[in-house]
């Protein structure tokens, strides 16, 4: 059918088709911002946690004994929840989607951000077990 012979309502019907495809790339893009928010602290944390460790073995003397591992801890922690909670937001928001839209959840900015997030969690159990 060419635009002329098309009503109004299947304009609008394709508009808004369109308007919820790119709703659903702007929360692709938006999951990929909180992963790489999430990795950059989670790899920020471990590298701290390294250094700080290698460096209080070499006679550095910090605060506390435990500092290495509480602000390694720390950042891994918070950037394991910035990948989970970015991931709450895109389901959320695909959901509201899915009235108008058919999405699926499992594209690979999600299963991108599933991996990232539970490699946060066993490097954060890693180094608490470490303590043990």
């Amino acid at each position: 059918m060419t635009g002329e012979n098309r009503t109004a309502n299947e304009m609008a019907a394709e508009r808004t088709n369109l308007a919820s495809l790119r709703t659903g790339m702007a929360a692709d893009r938006t999951l990929m911002g909180w992963v790489r928010t999430g990795m950059s602290m989670i790899t920020f944390g471990f590298t701290v946690y390294k250094l700080l460790s290698e460096a209080q073995e070499k006679g550095l003397v910090l605060p506390r004994e435990t500092t290495p591992r509480n602000v390694g801890l720390f950042l891994i922690a918070a950037g394991t929840f910035a990948t989970i909670m970015g991931k709450i937001e895109y389901v959320h928001t695909l959901r509201q989607l899915g009235a108008t839209y058919p999405f699926k959840f499992y594209r690979p900015s999600f299963i991108m951000a599933l991996i990232i997030s539970l490699s946060g969690l066993v490097l954060f159990l890693g180094i608490i077990r470490q303590m043990i």
